[in-house]
């Protein structure tokens, strides 16, 4: 692979800049075309493969990032939240946590995951839980109406000489 980072779950790649980085595979479970949000007519899903984060088609230590901005909601609902980032499901302990082995296994020995995450229906505390025993390096909360938003660094530890 000769792309240095992995979005894992791009949606409308809403925290990116230059949302067609040349050092980045966008990967989504969806594909939602454009005009699918009238007031946002160029608002889209445009992944560059379509896969599961829970199970991703690369091979181990694939990649020196991960970013990984997940669904803020369990439930669907016909919403514009729903509609711009998906929803997580019931099962969505379970998952985070197969999810987040997941992206350790493909990230390369020292690499880094920038996980952001809202609390609109799940609180941080409840949201580390899954990720545990791993613990971050860094968490920045921001505060966005009644709701934050945070970003959680996790740092892949490097590896030993003797692995």
């Amino acid at each position: 692979m000769d792309k240095l980072i992995l979005d894992a779950c791009c949606g409308g790649r809403h925290i990116w800049t230059d949302k067609h980085n040349d050092h980045t595979v966008y990967m989504d479970i969806r594909q939602v075309a454009k005009g699918t949000i009238t007031f946002q007519p160029n608002w889209c899903v445009e992944p560059d493969i379509i896969g599961d984060y829970r199970d991703m088609p690369f091979d181990d230590e694939s990649f020196r990032y991960v970013i990984w901005d997940i669904p803020h909601k369990i439930k669907y609902d016909t919403g514009l939240i729903t509609m711009k980032y998906g929803f997580l499901g019931e099962e969505w302990q379970h998952d985070l946590h197969i999810a987040f082995k997941e992206i350790m296994r493909i990230l390369k020995p020292e690499g880094m995951l920038i996980f952001k995450f809202n609390d609109l229906a799940i609180p941080f505390k409840d949201i580390r839980k899954c990720f545990l025993p791993v613990k971050e390096i860094g968490f920045t909360p921001t505060k966005k109406g009644v709701n934050n938003t945070a970003f959680w660094c996790y740092l892949k530890p490097p590896k030993l000489e003797s692995e």
